[in-house]
């Protein structure tokens, strides 16, 4: 089974950004762990910035892969074109997010991508990545 991870705009500087509400750990790290918790899994894994190189992937790796996990960050919140995306696609996606950003800022509570998503996990911290790995497998 192929699960290809996606992230957005600041997921690269984990580890240094706000570590009190996203941890202490690079996702660099963590990824390798996940490599080593599910071995038999080919797991992949791409981080941009820039919301247009995020959906040029989502179509890329549609039929390419068996599941993706989307951390769209901020993006979540803003882009219609992201959700376009996911909606498009024939490949589950798993829309996923380290906080509960249904306890934060009001701005956060509003996700493009939920609709059109196979299921939602937010606010275990890196876990959610995890979790959403097992919802594939099981």
């Amino acid at each position: 089974m192929k699960i290809h991870i996606v992230n957005g705009p600041n997921l690269n500087i984990l580890g240094k950004r706000e570590p009190e509400i996203y941890g202490k750990s690079t996702f660099k790290d963590y990824f390798t762990e996940l490599q080593f918790q599910f071995k038999e899994l080919e797991l992949s894994y791409f981080q941009s910035n820039i919301e247009g190189e995020l959906i040029s992937e989502l179509q890329e790796a549609d039929d390419n892969v068996d599941g993706i996990i989307l951390n769209a960050a901020a993006y979540t919140h803003t882009s219609i074109a992201i959700g376009d995306t996911v909606k498009a696609i024939g490949t589950p996606v798993i829309e996923v997010h380290i906080s509960n950003t249904h306890a934060r800022e009001e701005f956060r509570k509003q996700s493009y991508i939920s609709p059109n998503a196979f299921g939602v996990i937010l606010g275990f911290g890196l876990r959610s990545y995890e979790l959403a790995i097992m919802s594939f497998t099981n």
